[in-house]
């Protein structure tokens, strides 16, 4: 279909007004039309979500509150993980309309793109800028080989794994054609053999009794009290911000869900370009402005047509996915680690299996020592690549000069800020133990969902045309994610 630029400043709308290009105008190409087995071909942006998720606070910092404080705290996770989604369901409407990934949306909004540029840029590497998924995995791969949990004198061995899967992150996505596609399909064979493995350990493993207990902590009731106590006395609450926040994916890993959408070609993002790895890989033109249609009986034909594919994206996938990925891991947790237990130290990342293959023999700890570096370390490489590729596509967006040098190729500019993130982590995993970069990015992330929830109801409610614009209920949810994020980010800083 033919696409058109506008001309002339009369022309130029609301969305020009920060500096950058106005929309150009397509027609909204047409959805797929999936049944039965065919929609697992069209999902895929919140399969790489959830992927990090898993890792993130379903695998590491779930385990860590919920064996110190109980299953009561569950509902944190389900709450959450529901307002998580409605986020991002209006990240990808955003750039369905217009085939932009959110930050641009974003740097389109007054006083300036560049300041937005640099305020995301800062989030981008406050949340995900720490190593701190590689140097838990490098503990869960310590104990597959020493079949101990590692110690104080142990940091050493501990940093060299952790730079090596660090180092394998960035050369996985050198590789294929479309870098999101590679993730994507990753991603699928993790999801389908973590959440499988955990749920055949947990029926085998875990008595009927703390089955109970999950299913009254999603309600906040303890069942060792049968009290409602949706938060512990003495709660720490640095931990526990963290939690909230990585419960789901969490900050900018949500927002980096729209630059997967975006290179995935989800409604107008078939017209914008994509990615392409170094090897393997193609010079592809990537656009650095959206378009828009106009609204014709056709248009929102197609739209509804899309808006049911994200709805299976993120309900159906990421959502589902999300909860099952808390619970699951939290049973064992809880069944194998005595309540109380502090599991912050070196050995995170193998505290499951230790105390698997303790009772329940070394084949199994072992198992779970697999199980747990494999999540780790996908997770690594999902967040790294998010912060990869949210600096590059605000750099090819809001920089003209580097868009006109001779040449041009957007993989120039992805490969120098993942070249800078190596030489940088190298550095940050000396600074501090495994699990306090962790916490650090995930009470960072709570933070920029307070911040980001609001700008994204402002930039769908003000830039986007009235005809795609969310509806009240979905308004008053975007106000609810700011609200719930901080008051938990005002009580883990208050905490410190």
């Amino acid at each position: 279909m033919a696409v058109t630029l506008p001309t002339n400043a009369a022309s130029v709308g609301v969305e020009a007004r920060s500096g950058l290009d106005p929309w150009g105008r397509a027609e909204l190409p047409l959805p797929p039309r999936p049944t039965g087995l065919g929609w697992l071909r069209v999902v895929g942006p919140g399969v790489i979500v959830l992927g990090a998720a898993i890792g993130s606070g379903e695998f590491l910092l779930g385990p860590a509150v919920f064996v110190r404080h109980g299953l009561s705290l569950l509902w944190i996770t389900v709450v959450a993980t529901v307002l998580q989604t409605i986020f991002n369901t209006e990240v990808m409407r955003y750039t369905l309309a217009t085939g932009e990934p959110v930050f641009t949306g974003f740097m389109r909004t007054r006083p300036s793109s560049t300041l937005w540029a640099w305020v995301y840029v800062a989030a981008y590497f406050l949340q995900q800028g720490w190593p701190g998924f590689a140097a838990t995995a490098a503990a869960a791969i310590f104990f597959l080989f020493s079949g101990r949990l590692p110690t104080g004198d142990d940091g050493g061995a501990i940093y060299g794994i952790g730079v090596a899967i660090f180092l394998a992150c960035a050369a996985v996505l050198s590789i294929g054609k479309r870098i999101e596609r590679t993730l994507e399909l990753l991603n699928w064979v993790l999801i389908g053999c973590i959440l499988v493995s955990f749920l055949a350990l947990a029926i085998l493993f875990v008595p009927s009794a703390t089955w109970l207990s999950a299913v009254v902590g999603l309600g906040g009731v303890d069942s060792q009290t049968w009290q409602w106590q949706p938060v512990p006395a003495g709660a720490d609450f640095f931990l526990l911000g963290a939690l909230v926040a990585f419960s789901g994916a969490g900050g900018v890993v949500n927002l980096t869900l729209s630059n997967w959408a975006r290179d995935r070609g989800y409604g107008m993002s078939e017209r914008a370009g994509y990615i392409s790895g170094a090897v393997g890989g193609t010079k592809v033109r990537l656009a650095h402005t959206g378009f828009m249609f106009a609204d014709t009986p056709e248009s929102m034909t197609n739209w509804r047509g899309w808006w049911r594919i994200v709805r299976a994206d993120q309900w159906g996938i990421f959502c589902t996915g999300a909860i099952a990925g808390m619970i699951l891991p939290a049973l064992l947790y809880v069944t194998f680690l005595p309540r109380g237990t502090d599991i912050q130290g070196l050995g995170i990342g193998a505290a499951l299996a230790s105390g698997m293959g303790a009772r329940a023999g070394a084949a199994i700890g072992a198992l779970i020592a697999v199980l747990g570096a494999w999540i780790l370390v996908k997770t690594q490489l999902d967040v790294l690549d998010g912060i990869v590729r949210g600096v590059t596509d605000m750099l090819w967006t809001g920089n003209r000069r580097l868009r006109e040098w001779p040449g041009a190729d957007v993989r120039f500019v992805y490969y120098t800020v993942l070249a800078t993130l190596v030489v940088w982590a190298l550095i940050a995993m000396r600074l501090a133990q495994p699990i306090m970069l962790v916490k650090i990015s995930a009470n960072a992330a709570g933070v920029t969902l307070v911040v980001a929830s609001l700008h994204l109801l402002y930039v769908n409610t003000h830039l986007l045309p009235p005809h795609i614009r969310p509806p009240m209920w979905r308004r008053a949810a975007l106000v609810a994610v700011a609200i719930f994020y901080g008051l938990f980010a005002a009580f883990a800083l208050l905490s410190l």
